[in-house]
């Protein structure tokens, strides 16, 4: 193992919510010092000018989506372990709608082993490729059979298999059965998310019902559709107490339902997608196919909420919901489009670029935000950069130009709104 020292870095502590410059001394993968000044280097450290480079603890994701098994035409583990990777991401954890999905422990403990092999390594040729140590990649196990179906999974056997928590990451239609999970669930003390959606309000909407739905003449989705379910979700979690987590905020409304039940101090946590936080329904004039989502794109009033929730905490956590398509699958109509777009190597450079850049967010907010309220919801411990810690860290270079493009990309897809142009942001190394 080699001594490094990076010299007046940005460092960024979201836990102690400090934002500073010092040095940073890493020796045996831990981290042996933090000052102002530090001297009496051991004689093999290697010395990095850091001026201008932010150094902050890794990223963590809630929920993203694998290719492998099943899809891997659209994204292997090995892959998709290296876009995060270069993302900034030490911490990645993948919903369990695979071909076989992650029902029982059989599936789970083939992907398990999988990951530990790091994966197939994919087709793809890429003009550079990461050199740091790939994160450490969990699955969520699924509530239901087949996700999203009319059968609870044992949830006990999976609980024991190594899952990160539960979740279908897709909509539960039955309050019955949903009453039920959080009822069995009680005991266990994992995780729980849900992703709040009545189908049959949403119906066939593609984007967010509103002026902008009628102006571009697509079918809209109201904001009903979700906030009705949440609103049924929380009573049960008022009578039952299970924690659980609320995935896919999009709406205003649905900021209010959750900031009222936290303020009764019920067990409810809650997650937005870095898209959300970005874009609304007026980017939907290009019909894009990468823009459809679900759930779909907030109107202006939605993505204004979305971003002061995020910095009060009352939406506590930023997930990437990374969702790997082939060209072929995008390259449609937008209505007939599958919905989602990938994100794990774009989302910290872009939000960096308009929410930190612009004095919208401070780099503190943003980084709890991505890093360490992600680990509290998993029940997990966040990582911090302190001395004698292991290091579970990323340096990000905020300056640094590079192009979108499938050659730059780990992602074996590239379905991205922003493919084709120049952003401003790159992670340079990682430790894991």
């Amino acid at each position: 193992m080699t001594t490094e020292l990076l010299q007046q870095v940005r460092v960024i502590n979201p836990v102690s919510g400090t934002d500073q410059i010092t040095d940073v001394l890493i020796a045996d993968g831990y981290i042996r010092s933090v000052a102002k000044n530090i001297d009496n280097l051991p004689d093999d450290t290697q010395i990095r000018d850091a001026k201008g480079l932010i150094l902050g603890p890794g990223l963590v994701d809630l929920y993203s989506h694998s290719g492998e098994p099943g899809f891997e035409q659209r994204e292997t583990l090995w892959s998709l372990m290296q876009g995060a990777s270069a993302g900034g991401f030490t911490r990645l954890n993948i919903l369990p709608d695979t071909f076989p999905a992650a029902d029982n422990p059989p599936v789970v403990a083939q992907f398990l082993q999988k990951t530990r092999g790091q994966g197939g390594q994919g087709n793809k040729e890429i003009t550079s490729s990461p050199s740091s140590p790939p994160p450490h990649l969990n699955i969520w196990g699924a509530l239901t059979q087949d996700v999203g179906g009319k059968q609870m999974t044992e949830l006990a056997d999976l609980a024991q298999a190594g899952i990160v928590g539960f979740s279908d990451g897709q909509p539960l239609d039955n309050l019955g059965m949903v009453r039920r999970i959080l009822e069995y669930l009680q005991p266990l003390g994992k995780p729980v998310a849900f992703w709040c959606c009545d189908r049959q309000l949403a119906g066939n909407g593609v984007m967010r019902e509103g002026s902008d739905s009628i102006r571009f003449g697509l079918p809209g989705n109201p904001p009903a559709a979700e906030t009705s379910a949440i609103a049924s979700l929380i009573e049960l979690v008022s009578a039952i107490g299970t924690p659980v987590h609320i995935m896919r905020v999009s709406t205003a409304r649905s900021v209010e339902l959750i900031a009222a039940a936290k303020n009764q101090r019920l067990p409810i946590t809650a997650s937005t997608t870095w898209m959300h936080l970005l874009l609304d329904t007026k980017s939907l004039k290009s019909y894009n196919p990468h823009l459809r989502l679900e759930p779909p794109l907030g109107n202006p009033q939605d993505l204004a909420a979305l971003r002061r929730a995020v910095r009060t905490g009352i939406v506590d956590a930023i997930a990437i919901d990374h969702s790997p398509y082939t060209y072929e699958e995008k390259t449609v109509a937008f209505a007939e489009t599958p919905p989602g777009a990938i994100g794990l190597e774009l989302a910290l450079p872009l939000l960096w670029q308009y929410l930190v850049e612009t004095k919208e967010m401070t780099a503190v907010e943003l980084w709890r935000a991505l890093s360490s309220r992600p680990a509290e919801c998993l029940q997990q411990n966040p990582a911090a950069i302190v001395v004698g810690k292991k290091a579970e860290m990323i340096l990000f270079d905020p300056q640094e130009s590079w192009k979108v493009e499938g050659k730059n990309l780990h992602s074996l897809s590239c379905n991205t709104p922003w493919l084709g142009q120049q952003l401003k942001g790159k992670v340079v190394q990682t430790w894991c």
